[in-house]
């Protein structure tokens, strides 16, 4: 009799872990507007890395945005005012994903959450401003690998106005290409002729005006073909996700590279996330905060 009690109550705890783990259908990577989520009979406002069950249902604004990431791997953006059930939501992701990618998912959510933020401010301490007039805006050359073909340069200038110069050249000094430009960023394509034989590439950016107001030089390299191999191997566990061109999967995208300590290529992961959707504000403030925590940007 005992037994068959301890059966009952086994089975009824194992049937509610089932039924509330069959709940949990999104969370919620980016969010824009006035979103709501109603959960039983209260509306309230949805908030980045939320929980979304298959019971509730959401209600977007007008003009506003969703980047979810269900609970198998799959990204799915929202931009359609109204009510959405969260049921109808996870109907359209049936399939396609890939439960490694919640760890790149889990990564961004942590690295972007207010205790990550505060852990950050409290180990800054006292900022101390580098000798640059101008400031790049890439890493060490510890990590400065690139996996993918296409690089944004960043920077910000202390002294000296537009228009720049970003000068590329080999490990000799040789100039194998400049840029001139009125903006504080430039994108370069390392499969230009007069790029794609290098292997390392040394950046400088400087006024045009006067050449003595530049940045320090700074080092990309391309991944070695053993580096490449481990890169795209890890990169291939994901892409079937993530082979949509949409802001959702940049961002998804900038988590890996980050995750893989490839800055070069999560900075450019960022750039595109925030030319698809430049009114996404989740994506500007995350691509901030990546810059601050690797120390690629100064505290202000």
């Amino acid at each position: 009799m005992k037994n068959s009690k301890l059966v009952l109550v086994l089975g009824f705890v194992f049937a509610v872990i089932a039924a509330s783990g069959q709940d949990y259908a999104f969370k919620v990577l980016a969010n824009k507007g006035a979103n709501e989520v109603k959960s039983g009979d209260t509306w309230e406002a949805i908030k980045t890395g939320a929980s979304l069950n298959t019971n509730d249902e959401v209600r977007l604004a007008e003009n506003a945005y969703l980047g979810l990431i269900y609970k198998t791997g799959k990204p799915l953006e929202v931009k359609k005012a109204g009510p959405h059930k969260v049921a109808d939501l996870a109907a359209q992701v049936q399939g396609g994903g890939t439960s490694v990618l919640n760890k790149y998912t889990d990564f961004i959510l942590s690295s972007n959450s207010a205790e990550a933020k505060k852990n950050r401010l409290s180990a800054t301490g006292a900022v101390h401003r580098g000798l640059e007039d101008i400031k790049v805006y890439l890493p060490e050359n510890q990590y400065s690998g690139v996996y993918s073909k296409h690089v944004f340069v960043n920077w910000n200038a202390e002294k000296g106005g537009a228009p720049f110069i970003v000068s590329f050249k080999n490990m000799f000094d040789d100039e194998l290409m400049k840029i001139e430009t009125p903006e504080h960023s430039v994108e370069v394509d390392l499969s230009d002729p007069k790029l794609a034989s290098e292997s390392a590439i040394l950046i400088e950016v400087r006024s045009k005006d006067d050449p003595n107001i530049k940045s320090e030089q700074h080092l990309i390299k391309k991944l070695s073909p053993a580096e490449q191999e481990r890169v795209g191997k890890a990169l291939s566990e994901i892409q079937g996700a993530v082979s949509e061109n949409t802001a959702l999967n940049k961002f998804i995208m900038a988590g890996f590279y980050e995750e893989n300590k490839l800055y070069v290529d999560a900075i450019a992961a960022y750039e595109e996330a925030i030319k698809m959707a430049p009114d996404v504000a989740t994506y500007k403030d995350a691509y901030e905060e990546f810059l601050l925590r690797n120390k690629l940007k100064p505290q202000e």
